[in-house]
């Protein structure tokens, strides 16, 4: 029997190691979703929502570094995967997208559900490709393979649901070689300048950030070379920040005041391996030397006086010799010091006050933070479980962290942990979850419980979309349109098959969490947390005083006089 363009199809993702696919079934899809119903060695992950597919296959790439599959069915189906496909695109992560289409004479006609997926994912992919007959399979895809793995983004193959049912030409799939894996280093003359630059500095930083992973060893001798205090980007932190003694916290808006200061106060900025985006975080008159496997990304942030090409642990190998030991350890000294008195602020924050009510979100998240699995897998959705993610979580070299950290996306967190938990069975995956983000995809509590997914959500719960919130008063609006009125989460949760458990109070968080993560299956844990509570970032411009000022005035006449004092009493008087 001849094969199908859908069995080869499915040959060729099998021979990429691709173990499963994740996605909603649909007309358009059948061909390929029967191909796979018949295998044992690649399996369907079925969402209730094509965002949280995209999502659940960007995690799993994120985690593996490996090619990982998405899919959805004409029209909306393909539509609703573009969301989680941007964030796979902006996180550099291997993802391919299977983008059904109509029946190929169809095309062009306006029917039903059509639209045109190569235009729709032009901005959140690096390739993508029609494939109209069965002639062009399988080098379309095996291209659009090697285009995601090499260039860590999106390749999207668009193929008429027709076209999957008819007899293949090529039976077998093309591709034969391993992921090729080279090494990027400056030339010996870059190499001499930028060792050169480094040894007549004194107060050096380095700002470190994803494109440091597996170089961990290497940066840490080259800031004992350089007497450096390291500065993480969030996406850096489970790389740098683990058994490193020269680690001084972030800085940016989810950071604190220690980076900050770390990098506003040195004479030689070195970012490595980060494509931290915001400049007024950044100095201005300091010497700004940068090093990145991209080319493009070299001064787009700031100012560079030195710009150098190569990946992060073959450029330090080759660095290291060169440099020279840095006497001078005054900066570093103070910025140690700077950090551990930030640390202890922010720990003092983490309070489980047992009369205080609502919680302190700080207090929860140092509860999950210690609490957790050695290597446990942490998903958090944007807003304000993403600060005390970044502010809490402690890293040790086996804990992964996953998260929307360039596009910036609601309800990641969920659809998230699905990705890590199927494709990481054995590990423990906790999601902290905002009541915003969890209503947006809030479905997917359903897949957890289709497929047994042992997943731990705890839920911020405040009522609000309150990191919204927080920008509209520092920026002297008068917060609109945030409220949310919620339901108990708990029993969601419990109509859909997980565990349900709730804190009111802060005595009640750690038993409630600990039983959680007892649990063999999926559970929710509802915690109800300050809405009040001021995320504060490093520095505040004297802007975002006066907006916050003004904010302060507009509500007193508004009427919500108490709504200040409640603010007051939370952030200044605890």
């Amino acid at each position: 029997m001849a094969k199908r363009v859908a069995d080869l199809l499915v040959d060729v993702l099998v021979g990429a190691g691709v173990q499963r696919i994740y996605g909603v079934p649909g007309d358009s899809l059948n061909g390929i979703t029967d191909s796979i119903r018949t295998r044992e060695n690649i399996q369907w992950v079925g969402v209730r929502h094509e965002e949280a597919a995209a999502f659940a296959a960007g995690a799993e790439a994120h985690l593996t570094g490996k090619l990982a599959l998405c899919a959805g069915t004409c029209g909306p189906g393909n539509m609703h995967l573009i969301n989680g496909l941007y964030d796979c695109q902006r996180s550099r992560v291997p993802v391919l997208a299977i983008a059904a289409q109509v029946p190929s004479a169809e095309i062009g006609s306006g029917y039903f559900q059509e639209t045109h997926p190569e235009q729709l994912f032009a901005g959140c992919s690096h390739y993508c490709e029609l494939v109209s007959q069965p002639e062009q399979m399988p080098r379309v895809l095996e291209i659009a393979i090697q285009t995601a793995i090499a260039r860590r983004g999106v390749a999207v193959i668009v193929i008429p649901g027709d076209v999957a049912l008819r007899d293949a030409v090529e039976q077998q799939p093309g591709l034969r070689f391993a992921e090729p894996k080279p090494t990027v280093c400056p030339s010996d003359d870059e190499l001499s300048l930028l060792a050169e630059v480094l040894n007549r500095s004194k107060k050096i930083t380095i700002l470190g950030g994803a494109g440091c992973a597996g170089a961990h060893g290497e940066l840490v001798e080259l800031a004992a070379k350089l007497q450096a205090p390291i500065v993480h980007a969030f996406r850096g932190k489970e790389f740098i920040e683990y058994d490193n003694p020269f680690d001084v916290g972030m800085t940016g808006l989810l950071g604190f005041s220690s980076g900050y200061h770390a990098m506003m106060n040195c004479d030689t900025l070195l970012m490595i391996g980060t494509d931290f985006p915001y400049r007024q975080f950044l100095p201005k008159d300091a010497t700004v030397v940068q090093i990145d496997v991209r080319g493009e990304q070299l001064g787009r942030r700031s100012k560079v006086d030195y710009g150098f090409v190569g990946d992060t642990k073959t450029t330090l190998r080759a660095l290291l010799p060169r440099l020279e030991q840095n006497q001078y350890e005054t900066h570093l000294k103070e910025s140690i010091e700077h950090y551990r008195n930030a640390r202890q602020g922010l720990d003092k924050l983490a309070s489980g006050d047992s009369d205080r009510t609502p919680i302190h979100p700080q207090y929860v998240a140092s509860v999950i933070d210690r609490l957790a699995s050695e290597d446990a897998i942490f998903t958090f959705d944007v807003g304000t479980p993403v600060v005390w993610a970044a502010r809490y979580l402690r890293m040790n070299g086996k804990r992964r962290l996953v998260g929307s950290l360039n596009h910036g996306s609601m309800a990641n967190a969920l659809p998230q942990a699905i990705g890590a938990q199927v494709s990481h069975p054995k590990r423990q995956v906790i999601s902290m979850s905002g009541d915003g983000g969890l209503a947006m995809l809030m479905g997917e509590l359903l897949t957890l419980r289709q497929h047994d997914l042992p997943v731990k959500l705890v839920v911020f719960k405040n009522d609000s979309l309150a990191f919204v919130e927080l920008e509209m008063k520092a920026g002297g609006f008068l917060d609109f349109a945030t409220n949310l009125k919620n339901p108990d989460f708990t029993k969601i949760a419990e109509a859909a098959g997980l565990l349900g458990l709730r804190a009111e109070t802060p005595d009640q968080v750690e038993p409630a969490i600990a039983q959680a993560l007892k649990q063999d299956g999926p559970a929710l844990v509802e915690v109800l947390v300050s809405r009040q509570e001021l995320s504060m970032p490093p520095t505040i411009t004297y802007e975002q005083a006066k907006n916050f000022g003004l904010f302060m005035l507009t509500a007193v006449l508004s009427g919500r006089g108490d709504e200040i004092i409640d603010l007051a009493k939370v952030n200044l008087l605890r």
